[in-house]
């Protein structure tokens, strides 16, 4: 992720901003961040995610959706770019001519964490998407890049999984290897750390 401007930016200033390229930005505290183009691994990663959150959502029969590419916003100045997110098709409705930016709370984020994103994704993306109500919060490290206090001893890849019980993330459920992913949003789901990191189509 890169700084790209001095000047502060207002949400309103970030849903209008063009530049004339198909950089993808996100709005930090005020400030425009440059996106990093992402890996083919976390690409797979995110459809993988996106498909299997799908196939759950019509067992379940919640009048959700599952999408890459929308965005959140988490306060008047920070609006971020997660890399899966579900939502309700009640909060979409009637806003398909807008960006594509979500103003309340999605069901669920998913961030893959890479090198230029790691500090974001364990530090302030959890405390936005925690204060801005996200119900779950999925942390894909599938290279280990996490400090330890967050991912354990030895550092290992790892999906870590945080819920909101009371307005507040409780401590991660961390899976690994061939360990089973539990989700309260999708209680039904069935899928192992090592399944999520390869990424392969369902």
């Amino acid at each position: 992720m890169v700084q790209t401007q001095s000047s502060t930016l207002t949400f309103a200033d970030y849903l209008a901003y063009a530049d004339g390229t198909d950089t993808r930005y996100e709005l930090v505290r005020g400030h425009l961040v440059a996106m990093t183009p992402p890996t083919w691994k976390h690409l797979l990663i995110a459809r993988y995610l996106e498909r299997l959150f799908e196939a759950a959502i019509n067992q379940s029969g919640e009048d959700w959706i599952a999408l890459q590419g929308a965005g959140q916003q988490v306060d008047d100045e920070t609006s971020r770019l997660p890399d899966v997110v579900v939502v309700s098709l009640a909060a979409i409705e009637g806003a398909q001519e807008r960006t594509a930016i979500l103003q309340e709370a999605a069901i669920l984020a998913v961030e893959i964490v890479s090198p230029s994103s790691v500090a974001d994704d364990y530090l302030h993306k959890l405390a936005e998407y925690e204060a801005k109500g996200i119900l779950e919060y999925w942390l894909v490290d599938p290279q280990a890049l996490g400090a330890a206090r967050y991912i354990g001893r030895p550092k290992r890849p790892v999906v870590s999984i945080y819920t909101l019980v009371d307005g507040e993330y409780s401590s991660p459920l961390r899976c690994r290897d061939q360990e089973t992913v539990e989700s309260r949003v999708f209680p039904q789901l069935r899928v192992t750390a090592q399944e999520v990191f390869e990424g392969k189509s369902l």
